[in-house]
């Protein structure tokens, strides 16, 4: 008797086990990623471009993973700030960073404090470059300025050159200098806080030339109100296509462009990042999110996260050296 009770107490203990296993698999397939909200990292203020793009995406993948995305603003210190935010999160796919193409150069702009200091290579984990936004030097018609050889034409004899950008260590910035040095000039570097102020001095002809983007201007360009002169981009951009660019005029290194993307913090499950990879790519194919792209200046980019990781850490070599070469600090 005794060898059966000891039967039907193993019987019942693996019938247990197996019970538990079972349990265990529903719940950790219930748990499968996405299980509860995602959030998204903005590092900058809310209402700019950043910003408005990043609240469509998340719009737009709340309704493929039927979870609510949210959009936090975290800015403070060029982006650094959300940037340290992000890194230091768990690398569970619910908290990414959506941010622009200071990213890899904030740091060699700003002394960064032991607070937000983070390297943009190791400490994140790149998921997909959503977007390239071309740089386009501008002026308006009272300068009288018509063309990139007359703007070097007439620095070069004398007149009182400025360029204004979105502040000092942007992309326009640096655009600037490579400029200067391309051209063997010594235009002055007017830096303002934000797109708006440089585009209403340019638009008022208090700065010679303006370095924006293609949807802050493309109204004032339509209108006549300013001039496009040339895009800082290897290839012509498909929003302003009759616009040459600096490589076509002679000026190879004038090759700078902007960008954006989606990262989360270092170590994140690969099938996570797959996940939202296929996700996005999905997204940036949506007519409607294209519309709204190029109304602000986007051109969708997309691809294998190794697109984005390729595009940080050319950018974070590349502009750690130019930063050094020009000398250029934060306001």
């Amino acid at each position: 008797m005794m060898f059966h009770h000891r039967n039907a107490a193993r019987a019942a203990a693996g019938a247990i086990l197996s019970l538990c296993a079972a349990t265990a698999g529903t719940a950790a397939m219930a748990q499968a990623w996405p299980s509860k909200p995602i959030t998204i990292v903005v590092a900058y203020p809310a209402g700019g471009d950043t910003d408005a793009i990043a609240r469509t995406y998340a719009e737009k993948l709340s309704q493929r993973v039927g979870q609510p995305v949210l959009v936090d603003n975290r800015p403070g210190a060029s982006g650094m700030i959300g940037n340290v935010w992000v890194a230091k999160a768990p690398a569970d796919g619910y908290t990414l960073l959506f941010t622009p193409s200071t990213f890899p150069i904030a740091q060699h702009v700003l002394k960064a404090g032991p607070g937000v200091a983070h390297d943009v290579v190791k400490d994140f984990t790149p998921i997909v470059k959503t977007g390239n936004i071309p740089l386009l030097l501008v002026t308006a018609p009272a300068t009288g300025i018509q063309s990139v050889a007359q703007l070097v034409a007439g620095a070069k004899a004398g007149k009182t050159t400025t360029y204004g950008t979105p502040g000092a260590g942007s992309p326009m910035h640096i655009a600037g200098e490579l400029l200067n040095k391309d051209a063997g000039i010594s235009a002055t570097h007017a830096p303002y806080r934000g797109v708006a102020p440089v585009v209403n001095d340019a638009l008022g002809g208090h700065i010679s030339v303006g370095w924006i983007t293609p949807g802050a201007v493309a109204g004032h360009i339509t209108a006549g109100k300013l001039v496009p002169l040339a895009v800082a981009e290897r290839q012509r951009t498909k929003l302003m296509p009759e616009v040459p660019t600096f490589i076509e005029l002679g000026y190879k290194d004038v090759d700078v462009s902007a960008w954006m993307g989606l990262l989360g913090p270092k170590a994140m499950p690969p099938d996570v990042v797959q996940a939202l990879n296929r996700h996005f790519n999905e997204i940036l194919r949506m007519p409607d999110v294209q519309a709204k792209m190029a109304a602000l200046g986007i051109e969708p980019v997309g691809g294998a996260p190794a697109v984005l990781a390729r595009q940080i850490a050319d950018d974070d070599q590349r502009f750690g050296k130019l930063v050094r070469e020009f000398g250029i600090r934060a306001d």
